[in-house]
């Protein structure tokens, strides 16, 4: 499953159109808020759980997307307004996170 467009079609939201057809619309703030990263989503390292702190959802620039990296050929790494820029979204992981009605089902 790979798309074949990513484009952000409003100020607050991604879409992307994958190979089978389907269209997944995305907010801003659901991908943000979505990060995959060890620091957002915490991890296990050596039998150690880490648990980030919530996220302070008022930082300035923390839902305003300035780029989009492809990595790979199985992911993109968003960059975003308040500098983050670590978490790296599989295509699974994308489609995972649709909300289309078609997905919800």
């Amino acid at each position: 499953m790979q798309p074949v467009s990513i484009k952000k079609t409003s100020p607050t939201e991604l879409t992307i159109t994958w190979k089978d057809g389907h269209v997944s619309p995305y907010t801003l703030e659901l991908l943000r808020d979505s990060c995959p990263c060890a620091g957002c989503k915490g991890e296990t390292v050596l039998m150690r759980e880490y648990q980030p702190p919530p996220p302070d959802r008022s930082t300035p620039g923390r839902y305003d997307l300035k780029s989009i990296q492809q990595v790979g050929s199985y992911a993109i790494q968003l960059v975003w307004g308040d500098g983050h820029n670590t978490g790296i979204y599989s295509w699974e992981y994308l489609r995972e996170l649709c909300r289309c009605g078609e997905c919800k089902k």
